[in-house]
């Protein structure tokens, strides 16, 4: 298996970062995601943020889906 670079250690670690700031569980991102009208699994979320490969839709879709309007990077 190829090894995460560090662009894509750096989006995953965003992505979780902001989950957890907003106290939001994997479970409840795919509720969210729903209400958005994007189907998505909780093992499919779950397996992209560890392999840290997603698209960059996927990230705005998150962030959209968990009300998110500011990122520190």
């Amino acid at each position: 298996m190829a090894e995460k670079t560090d662009w894509e250690m750096k989006a995953a670690n965003l992505l979780k970062a902001e989950l957890k700031r907003k106290g939001v569980t994997y479970a409840q991102l795919v509720e969210k995601l729903a209400e958005i009208g994007v189907d998505e699994k909780e093992v499919n979320v779950r397996n992209k943020l560890s392999r840290g490969k997603f698209t960059a839709a996927f990230l705005l879709q998150c962030l959209q889906a968990t009300g998110s309007e500011h990122l520190r990077l």
